[in-house]
């Protein structure tokens, strides 16, 4: 027995719609969060301070702000620097205006480098060593430890301790608080101390002098990651 046609197209005309949204119905795209963020544009002008701080690799990044202008202008009545912990950064001020950001490494947790507001009371450009923290070497001049406390750790018989240098040295305090050339992970690794790049420590040394103010704050935040 033939069924009419009207019992075969309904069903027919089902399958078609049903295939036809399936294949409109757009699919998920997992990257489309990435291709958002590649769209970004920094909205501040190129080479100013907000351009480099909206940068989505600030405070992190190893890049360094230098305003020409105002760094070129310091002098010992304008000048002062801030140490932020919190971001692991150093800002030189021209009066109000930023003349450098600068990457820094300050002390990690059993050697926390404290706040407050210094002076520099001490420059030594070259020949400061530490007297506290350095390399332990044995009586053959083979290396012992490294990272050494002469306080905690032992020097083998015919051996010597030999602290750490610390070029560019400018003292905060009495009390061993200071700013020097060093390793500059980001992340808080010295012994209380606040240590510069090497690329710009020279610079930095030059500008600063006796009695030049520097705050240590812990204002920042830091930025979570994108």
């Amino acid at each position: 027995m033939n069924l009419p046609k009207t019992f075969l197209s309904a069903p027919l005309l089902a399958v078609v719609a049903v295939t036809t949204s399936c294949t409109i119905a757009p699919e998920p795209n997992p990257n489309q969060k990435k291709i958002l963020k590649a769209q970004w544009i920094n909205p501040y002008p190129p080479g100013s301070y907000a351009h480099f701080t909206a940068e989505p690799s600030y405070p992190k990044t190893y890049n360094i702000y230098k305003n020409p202008t105002a760094f070129g202008t310091l002098d010992e009545a304008n000048i002062r620097v801030e140490i932020d912990l919190s971001l692991q950064r150093a800002r030189i001020y021209y009066n109000k205006d930023i003349a450098m950001d600068y990457p820094i490494a300050s002390g990690r947790k059993t050697f926390p480098t404290p706040p407050g507001n210094y002076r520099i009371v001490e420059k030594i450009e070259s020949e400061k060593q530490s007297n506290l923290y350095g390399t332990i070497y044995d009586a053959e001049g083979e290396v012992h430890k490294t990272d050494a406390d002469i306080t905690e750790d032992e020097v083998p018989e015919g051996g010597e301790f030999k602290g750490a240098d610390m070029p560019y040295w400018m003292r905060l305090s009495w009390k061993g608080l200071g700013m020097h050339q060093g390793r500059v992970p980001r992340s808080p690794v010295s012994h209380g101390c606040v240590r510069m790049p090497s690329k710009v420590a020279s610079t930095i040394y030059s500008k600063l002098s006796i009695g030049t103010p520097v705050s240590i704050v812990q204002r920042g935040a830091q930025r979570s990651e994108n």
